[in-house]
């Protein structure tokens, strides 16, 4: 089964880049050929004369970005873009949530749509649709929310997961916490799932572990992708009677987003280090099981500076906050490489790390690959619908609120159409969300 992506917003685009780049890389690395026909059939399709074509939509409101990411996919020589399959105008939605959602949006709706239809049509079976975008600037937010919205509206059985990229805390977009609240509380209704990456996590990760001195906005791009493709690569699922999993969008979400209220997830993975540094490197299970525990228990997104006194409460302890331990809904632990099946995963069916209202049995979930993914020898990853997320949505609420008590730039919003009562209903949906993570103990 096939996924479509449709890239959003200069975000994205970028990220949505490089996300095939690395599964279209791990996929023709010498890997096995099951594994690559799987891989191949998820994210490509082939073109009359043989070339590998991504899956995707490519959409935003100036031609830069696009145009960029369709010469680099073509210079690669391995896979390309479709060469109708985007879309961009002459004029962006100048960092406004209101003009891409109320302007740019319905003005191009039908074309928009048509481009993902066409896309749609050239899978044997869809597996879901997988929007990816950030939420801080005007087209990714606005016009991502409003082409989620009418996707919804015609693929309602599809699985819809969209791919967030958080911004930076000291972003440059004075209105950045608006846009995010915005986003989020609309693609509440709409999504199956919510994945986030946080750019200041991302940034940390590339300069600690990764050791690069200048960071560019690439290098977080690619470090995201890689994060990425550790979950959508093709694995070997409880369901799948040894055959790789045809479904990943449908298998995530019945994993990880089982109650309408609990939507964001987050991921974790280990190792990460400089690619020069791999090959001098050895790695084995017990190590990095025991690392990425503690790293989901501490709520760390890399091993460095793990918090090893955070621990999971006893059954007689009532209350987390005095184990310093985050709490988990379910998680999803995808092992890569080798010796895959003689890993011991024992410690993430521990009841201390759930909620008690589901058992550690139907909270976590278990993929496996005996094929290494991105050079590594051996790899895992987690994927958790926890209380990770929640102290970024909190303050980028609190923030926003604050800007909208004063009202700070709401004509801004009002002039394209998003009155005051839609900024209520937001934070209203929000708080919502923020209250039953909040609850997870």
């Amino acid at each position: 089964m096939s996924v479509v992506t449709v890239q959003l917003g200069q975000c994205g685009n970028q990220v949505a880049h490089e996300l095939f780049d690395t599964v279209c890389s791990d996929a023709q690395d010498g890997q096995r050929k099951t594994y690559c026909t799987a891989s191949t059939e998820r994210f490509f399709h082939r073109s009359s004369h043989g070339d590998l074509v991504a899956r995707a939509v490519l959409i935003d409101m100036e031609p830069k970005v696009i145009n960029h990411c369709m010469n680099e996919a073509a210079h690669s020589g391995r896979w390309r873009y479709g060469d109708t399959s985007h879309f961009s105008q002459k004029q962006g939605s100048g960092n406004n949530w209101a003009n891409g959602y109320c302007v740019h949006g319905p003005r191009h709706k039908e074309v928009v749509e048509e481009l993902v239809r066409r896309e749609v049509e050239r899978c044997d079976r869809l597996a879901g649709l997988m929007a990816m975008m950030s939420v801080a600037g005007g087209t990714g937010s606005g016009v991502g929310t409003f082409v989620t919205q009418g996707l919804r509206d015609i693929y309602p059985k599809s699985f819809i997961l969209n791919h967030l990229t958080w911004p930076y805390e000291t972003g440059e977009v004075i209105v950045q916490n608006y846009n995010s609240m915005l986003t989020l509380a609309h693609l509440y209704q709409l999504s199956d799932a919510i994945l986030v990456h946080e750019n200041d996590t991302v940034h940390r990760i590339c300069s600690q572990l990764l050791n690069i001195k200048h960071i560019s906005f690439s290098d977080i791009n690619k470090l995201i992708a890689h994060q990425l493709g550790s979950v959508l690569q093709p694995a070997l699922t409880a369901d799948s009677h040894g055959g790789y999993s045809r479904n990943p969008l449908g298998e995530l979400v019945s994993a990880l987003a089982c109650h309408p209220e609990y939507k964001l997830l987050s991921v974790c993975t280990i190792p990460q280090m400089p690619s020069a540094s791999i090959a001098y490197s050895t790695f084995s299970w017990p190590a990095l099981l025991k690392h990425l525990r503690q790293m989901l228990i501490s709520d760390s997104k890399m091993e460095e500076g793990i918090d090893w006194q955070a621990r999971p409460p006893a059954a007689s302890e009532r209350s987390r906050s005095l184990t310093g331990a985050n709490t988990s809904l379910a998680n999803l632990l995808i092992l890569r490489g080798k010796d895959v099946y003689s890993a011991e995963t024992g410690g993430f069916d521990d009841p201390g790390l759930y909620t008690p209202w589901l058992s550690s049995g139907e909270a976590l979930n278990l993929w496996k690959s005996p094929v290494p993914f991105n050079k590594y020898e051996k790899s895992a990853t987690v994927v958790s619908n926890s209380r990770a997320l929640l102290r970024p949505l909190d303050h980028m609420v609190r923030k926003a609120w604050n800007m909208f008590a004063s009202r700070a730039y709401i004509h801004q919003y009002v002039k394209f159409g998003i009155s005051e009562d839609d900024f209520l209903d937001s934070f209203t949906s929000l708080e919502q969300v923020i209250s039953s993570y909040s609850q997870l103990c």
